[in-house]
């Protein structure tokens, strides 16, 4: 037990995981999920789907989320670099519109849990970057939804000077968040 440590976000709800590695002569084993270490950690929440996605250099994935089936996500990065983001879609919260970013890399290990409630991206800042979320509700094409990346309602200070953004053309379409989620 209590192997994993927990970083508490400014954003309630978000949390940066760092599991312990084991590092030998061999290369190193590292447990990405213990549910009786989460739930010890006071994260306690089941998952019922994994994806992984492969990118190049630039590819900006996001910023979705799900209506009506919200997903609970936690990400990590299998090899390469990734900045990770979390936008506060919780219509009663304090840090509504309020986003968290982090590095995720094969090298640091680190893990990002997003609640249900926001929308989710990331871009590539390797070459390459693999990268594997668990779900806590299955992928419902038809419910998705989106948020523009660089909306200046949200100020997202993305690591992109110098990169050339690939996205697809969804996401280049998505609006900001006055416009899309209007309570």
């Amino acid at each position: 037990m209590g192997k994993i440590k927990v970083e508490r976000c400014d954003i309630e709800g978000l949390c940066v995981i760092t599991p312990t590695v084991f590092k030998d002569d061999r290369g190193y084993f590292v447990e990405t999920y213990n549910k009786n270490d989460f739930t010890e950690a006071g994260l306690d929440m089941e998952f019922v789907q994994d994806n992984q996605s492969k990118s190049s250099k630039g590819v900006l994935r996001g910023l979705h989320f799900q209506k009506e089936h919200p997903q609970g996500k936690l990400v990590r990065v299998l090899s390469g670099e990734v900045y990770d983001v979390a936008v506060d879609l919780r219509k009663d919260s304090k840090t509504y519109g309020k986003y968290f970013g982090v590095v995720l890399s094969d090298e640091n290990k680190k893990q990002f849990y997003i609640p249900k409630g926001f929308a989710h991206g990331f871009v590539v800042l390797s070459d390459e970057a693999v990268f594997a979320y668990k779900c806590t509700d299955f992928y419902h094409p038809n419910d998705e939804g989106g948020l523009k990346y660089d909306d200046p309602d949200i100020g997202i200070d993305w690591p992109i000077e110098g990169l050339n953004l690939i996205m697809s053309e969804k996401d280049t379409k998505w609006k900001g968040l006055k416009e899309t989620l209007k309570f």
